[in-house]
């Protein structure tokens, strides 16, 4: 994969068209690298598409109190604001680079002109909209679940399965881990470790091994 092309080639919205034409499209992104920390989108931003091509993306919402609650971890290849390719403002969420990370940013009124030139685009991004709301849905109903263990075991499971491996590396560290899963840190801890010494993950910092499976599907 060439790197001219590495944004688009990533995203099931584009990679589909011709190469000339995914060339067109990459011309319209501005490029951008951003440090651990820094914020790549904010409520105040205009409406655009994030790509990201290297690098991890929280995404996160403000709580009453003003505390992070992250949504979602966006990996190379993943993306947010496509609703608001279509002119829904964003009021709440934010955008934070986990690490230096690469950003490719498609802004709203060139998708805009896009669409008149492609607008197969429309119907490709409603079943990807269509897919993307089926997680949001599963994920709420897996803060739901009453016991951290049980979060974190169906995480672990969530992670082999997308990675087709039972050995992996955490995409968050654990405090982003902690928020996303609705806990606390010292709690996140105490819970991989109770999972360690009933022998069924090993841990070394961020990579995890699944020792049983079965055993996590268990809890």
């Amino acid at each position: 994969m060439s790197q001219e092309h590495l944004c688009i080639s990533l995203v099931p919205l584009f990679n589909h068209l011709e190469l000339e034409d995914q060339r067109k499209i990459h011309a319209l992104m501005k490029h951008q690298v951003m440090v651990k920390g820094e914020q790549i989108f904010t409520p105040a931003s205009d409406g655009q598409l994030v790509i990201v091509a290297r690098g991890n993306m929280k995404v996160y919402q403000l709580s009453s109190n003003g505390r992070e609650q992250v949504l979602r971890v966006v990996e190379p290849g993943g993306y947010e604001g496509e609703n608001q390719l279509f002119g829904v403002h964003n009021d709440v969420l934010f955008g934070e680079a986990l690490e230096t990370t690469e950003v490719c940013i498609l802004k709203q009124q060139d998708f805009s002109d896009l669409l008149l030139t492609y607008p197969q685009l429309s119907l490709k991004l409603l079943e990807i909209n269509a897919k993307k709301s089926v997680r949001t849905e599963q994920q709420t109903q897996f803060l739901m679940m009453e016991k951290v263990e049980e979060r974190l075991a169906t995480y672990l499971l969530d992670l082999a399965k997308a990675s087709g491996t039972n050995e992996f590396s955490l995409p968050m560290k654990m405090k982003e881990l902690a928020l996303f899963l609705g806990t606390t840190p010292e709690t996140l801890s105490r819970k991989f470790k109770l999972l360690e010494q009933e022998q069924l993950i090993q841990r070394n910092k961020r990579l995890v091994v699944l020792l049983d499976p079965a055993g996590l599907e268990d809890i």
